[in-house]
């Protein structure tokens, strides 16, 4: 395929949507770029939830969905994404953007995708990304995951550029357990920092959770290497690192003693974790997967425990061997 005159249709113009489509347009797409609600382009070609980044004349907008597009990218919330996916048409192949697991049924983004849309191939991307740091070109990388290995690295080449590095994957199931747990961690990396357990307790904690997210990903059919990667460790230590974190700015204001209700009011925009979390641990369950962190945040979060009790849960564990033992 002519990179240049691929069609891309970007479906969500939050942060995450408007930087994707700004992408898409620098790799030479021309972009489809849908929003929900009517929006109007400044004078400088800017939207408001990400003011900062100028759309190229390549991009239109519109409220209207694409009739024609060589990949679909569903820029949406993740428990938003079933009615989305119901309006999108199915001419192209569609790619997950969003992270997390919906909280009615479980599944995670391709599956939600899949059954609506059967007909269509379906991937996922995933990675250590700030919305605003890819708008304005800086440099990245993420990876896109496909069932086919192939069609994953076609789909990656319609957005890579020198400046976004974006690898292919078999495995979409392991990236999606990635993008999905990391916000739920970030929150607990958050509350260690706001609570002043220092900076070997945030360490320790990225690692233990990264333990249990190769084993929660081995279990629903996935690669545990994956989490190894970009949608692994990568961007663990992004969003459990990164100021610009809403689910790690969310963890600190509960470490330093506010209640969730507070700690949501002062944030902008979805803080995923705390609608992943416990369906993160629901899934988790179902495949008899011990996940002692994602469990731990789901019980603080819901009230059933305090930060107190769970830094005693984490800290009482029984301590095994690092590696070659289920912990």
């Amino acid at each position: 395929m002519d990179m240049n005159s691929a069609h891309i249709a970007v479906i969500g113009a939050g942060a995450w949507g408007i930087a994707l489509a700004i992408q898409a347009a620098r790799a030479g797409a021309h972009v489809h770029l849908w929003a929900r609600q009517p929006e109007t382009l400044s004078p400088r070609r800017t939207l408001p939830r990400l003011p900062d980044a100028v759309l190229p004349e390549r991009i239109t907008l519109s409220a209207d969905m694409p009739t024609h597009a060589d990949a679909i990218l569903l820029a949406v919330p993740t428990q938003h994404l079933r009615a989305v996916c119901t309006r999108v048409p199915p001419i192209a192949p569609m790619i997950a953007c969003c992270k997390g697991v919906e909280l009615s049924t479980d599944m995670l983004p391709c599956a939600i995708m899949a059954q609506i849309h059967p007909t269509v191939a379906h991937g996922v991307l995933s990675g250590p990304n700030f919305a605003h740091e890819i708008a304005h070109g800086l440099p990245a990388a993420a990876v896109l995951a496909c069932a086919s290995a192939t069609q994953a690295r076609t789909l990656a080449d319609l957005l890579t550029t020198p400046s976004f590095r974006l690898y292919a994957s078999n495995d979409p199931t392991g990236v999606q357990v990635g993008g999905a747990a990391k916000n739920v961690i970030a929150i607990a990396a958050g509350a260690t920092i706001g609570a002043g357990l220092g900076e070997n307790a945030r360490a320790a904690l990225i690692t233990r959770s990264l333990a249990e997210l190769g084993r929660l990903s081995h279990a629903l059919g996935g690669q545990a290497e994956t989490l190894s990667g970009l949608a692994g460790i990568g961007d663990l230590l992004l969003t459990c690192t990164g100021a610009a974190s809403r689910n790690y700015t969310l963890g600190l204001a509960l470490g330093r003693g506010e209640t969730l209700e507070q700690a949501l009011a002062q944030g902008g925009g979805v803080v995923e974790g705390v609608t992943t979390a416990p369906a993160l641990l629901a899934l988790a369950r179902g495949r008899g997967v011990s996940v002692p962190v994602i469990e731990t945040v789901a019980l603080v979060l819901s009230g059933a425990i305090d930060l107190h009790a769970a830094r005693t849960r984490l800290m009482n564990r029984p301590v095994g061997q690092e590696f070659g033992i289920p912990t």
